[in-house]
């Protein structure tokens, strides 16, 4: 009795497992030729990463071609943002699916990054999740904290007012 329990449990839960698989997308993502076809709509584009630049006023690029100005897409991380995606240079040259809507800028398609979450899997194993006080600007001098032994207890001094006598003054004796 016990034993056909037990197979009934597991068979169960392996069945149920099944409803929580990851659902594969139902549209394959985007080549860059064929981005700059879908501004203003929410797509996903993949290509390699050739090369992450930092540019002026601190944004970050993702370029997919060996010559930025002449790539027909461009992903763009603000300083804002760039503290919570962590060290993205480590995705210079690999193949990342970018999620997020499409815009027109000076005539090239891009996506502004702003979570981790628009990447595709395969950045989720170079870029790790990173402290929220991290900052990718110090890179290399980062600490996990100093050792140092506990303070000592401040001793608590109480002030005592003047002695008085333990005598009444006012009975008599």
């Amino acid at each position: 009795m016990r034993f056909s329990i037990l197979i009934f449990w597991v068979v169960s839960l392996a069945m149920s497992r099944t409803g929580y698989a990851r659902k594969t997308a139902a549209t394959p993502c985007l080549s860059l030729a064929d981005a700059s076809t879908h501004v203003g709509t929410d797509q996903c584009v993949s290509g390699t990463v050739v090369h992450v630049e930092q540019g002026g006023k601190g944004a970050t690029f993702l370029t997919f071609c060996k010559e930025a100005k002449g790539c027909p897409f461009t992903v763009v991380v603000f300083p804002t943002d760039i503290k919570k995606m962590g060290d993205i240079r480590q995705l210079e040259g690999r193949q990342v699916e970018i999620k997020g809507t499409i815009q027109d800028y000076d005539g090239h398609a891009e996506i502004v990054l702003r979570r981790t979450k628009q990447l595709g899997e395969s950045a989720f194993v170079v870029i790790p999740r990173v402290p929220t006080d991290y900052d990718v600007e110090r890179a290399g001098h980062g600490s996990a904290g100093k050792i140092k032994a506990p303070k000592a207890a401040k001793k608590k001094t109480h002030k005592q007012g003047a002695p008085m006598s333990i005598e009444d003054p006012s009975e008599t004796q």
